[in-house]
């Protein structure tokens, strides 16, 4: 049994339930977000915080007949993996899930996992496009993605298979997690277009990205590590060919050093907050079955910032 085993929230009042089931999750604003959608298409249903480390006691609960789904964060994206029936193609390729819905199958429930964050990262960029642009703005130009934990592995994911992005550039103080991407890619059939870029050297020499999906805390870099990744990262924004760049951080506040530098050189900056967004309407998408144009995205939007500028006050 676990330290943080919690006591299973109450959902007598509900009529179907959702989990998010992750620790620490106190700061989430998903069920913020999934509120924000049933209670504009009236339902009576509700995501509640299971602040936990037990699986065990999670898949209890998805046996609940009123159960219809979960977002799953750390510790157990990856864990919670060998506990599904069905993985889709995504979650496979990304090697983690952060979404379990149901399908029917010969009169029963499926229990399939899937990665919605790769989605969010896409919709971040194509509902956010330049006036007039067309939805192939990134095609055939490079991508970057700087990191090399889980959202990198999204990220990667999203550029490659939906922006249509011709190489990704990788940039990020920890060489041995950029290896650890790079085959994971490779294995999963996307790898190829990989490139890892150490120094500034290499980054002067190579074409400027069109779209930039930055997944990295927002803290000034001390380590020789650090500043080597940050100059080479100033060196891409400050090629003449301008883009967008997604800032996925957005905890405690989306207006990061990097969001500074990129606008202050001219970049379209998208924050964090639209990939959240997004790939949480992809899982309401999977709950409901409604398409996004039907799903209250304003709602959701206007909600989200509120609940933001909450936070900063205090």
């Amino acid at each position: 049994m676990s330290s943080s085993a919690p006591v299973t929230p109450d959902s007598s009042h509900l009529e179907r339930v959702n989990y998010l089931f992750g620790h620490p999750i106190a700061h989430s604003l998903s069920p913020l977000l999934h509120q924000t959608v049933y209670d504009n298409l009236n339902l009576k249903w509700s995501q509640l915080p299971l602040d936990s480390t037990d699986i065990p006691n999670f898949l209890r609960l998805t046996k609940d007949p009123k159960f219809y789904g979960a977002s799953v964060t750390m510790p157990h994206k990856v864990a919670i993996i060998p506990h599904l029936d069905e993985v889709t193609q995504e979650g496979k390729d990304i090697g983690a899930c952060n979404t379990i819905f149901f399908k029917e199958k010969d009169g029963k429930r499926v229990m399939c996992g899937t990665n919605t964050d790769c989605f969010g990262v896409r919709d971040a960029f194509l509902q956010n496009l330049p006036k007039g642009a067309s939805k192939d703005l990134y095609r055939g130009r490079p991508g970057l993605v700087i990191g090399g934990g889980g959202a990198c592995r999204s990220a990667v994911y999203a550029l490659h298979k939906w922006l249509g992005c011709s190489q990704i550039y990788v940039v990020n103080r920890d060489v041995s997690e950029v290896e650890a991407v790079l085959s994971d890619c490779k294995k999963a059939g996307f790898g190829e277009s990989l490139v890892h870029v150490k120094t500034v050297e290499q980054a002067k020499a190579l074409a400027a990205p069109g779209a930039i999906v930055a997944c990295i805390p927002n803290f000034p870099p001390k380590t020789p590590e650090e500043i080597q990744a940050r100059s080479v990262i100033e060196c891409f924004l400050g090629k003449e060919e301008k883009g967008a760049i997604l800032e996925m951080c957005y905890h405690p506040t989306p207006y990061t050093e990097i969001a500074e530098v990129s606008e202050r050189l001219g970049w379209q900056v998208i924050l964090g907050t639209e990939a959240m967004i997004y790939q949480g309407l992809e899982q309401d998408r999977l709950w409901t079955g409604k398409g996004l144009t039907e799903l209250p995205t304003k709602e959701v939007h206007h909600a989200i910032a509120t609940a933001l500028e909450a936070h900063k006050k205090h």
